[in-house]
């Protein structure tokens, strides 16, 4: 294996011993490389799960059209990639339809029937047009309050605490990876004492895989929206009460990240 292979992300990279992407020729070792299928979601939500045969919870989700490149099947399960937010992981095929139309508008309303930020083509009063983004990542978010907690999700349906704040970034046209190690490379570090309205606030936990952490969006400097499963859904709750529990978990400091 060579030295960029060892730092490649698992999550995230279409890679098996047995098979990987025609593009990790050469970056990853496999027994057979494989262009990729475009396919796109054509249900509403479709989960993402590591293994082939479904687990307690999804590792993330596909929401109406978005694309996910599809390099292997077994039964009625594909495996690959999806396009937005870079999750490798396996999906219920009767979920997807071939190719990966370019969108004109993307949802911009919480309460619509297809979920916040599905990609669509046409207009309607719950969409916008690609390009044009809401400006303030904590409104977006406070039309969560209220969803319940649900690991693996990222819909008013149900999320957690790490799809609540990619959604409200897609929602802005902001950079949104799925998990807390991720969002905590996003923007700039600022020192707690100089926390604000619009950071994020990440509680890093190495080892707690795939998420490896906790994240919310700063309020104000005393509060913080997240989604939480010791409230079962999306609160607005004192900084220093999170902190003391979400710390707890092995003495972490949050990060703080300004967009």
């Amino acid at each position: 294996m060579t030295a960029a292979a060892a730092i490649l992300d698992p999550r995230t990279t279409l890679a098996r011993p047995d098979l990987a992407e025609q593009a990790l020729e050469g970056v990853v070792r496999a027994a057979a490389y494989r262009a990729v299928r475009p396919m796109h979601c054509a249900a509403p939500v479709a989960d993402i799960h590591a293994d082939v045969v479904p687990g307690e919870h999804p590792v993330d989700q596909l929401i109406f059209g978005e694309a996910f490149d599809v390099l292997d099947s077994r039964g009625d399960r594909l495996w690959g990639r999806a396009r937005r937010d870079g999750v490798v992981g396996w999906v219920e095929a009767a979920s997807l339809v071939e190719g990966a139309p370019l969108p004109t508008h993307h949802i911009k309303a919480v309460g619509a029937d297809l979920p916040l930020n599905a990609l669509v083509s046409g207009a309607d009063e719950d969409s916008a047009a690609i390009g044009v983004f809401a400006d303030d990542p904590v409104a977006v978010a406070e039309g969560f309050l209220g969803v319940p907690h649900r690991p693996g999700e990222r819909t008013p349906r149900g999320t957690d605490c790490c799809g609540m704040v990619q959604q409200a970034l897609y929602a802005c046209g902001r950079a949104a990876p799925r998990y807390a190690d991720q969002q905590a490379e996003l923007g700039v570090g600022v020192p707690i004492a100089d926390a604000r309205r619009g950071d994020l606030v990440i509680w890093l936990s190495p080892g707690l895989a795939p998420w490896n952490g906790h994240a919310g969006i700063m309020l104000d400097p005393d509060r913080v929206l997240h989604a939480t499963g010791h409230h079962g859904e999306v609160v607005i709750e004192a900084f220093a009460e999170a902190n003391a529990r979400h710390g707890g978990l092995g003495g972490a400091q949050p990060v703080f990240r300004r967009l």
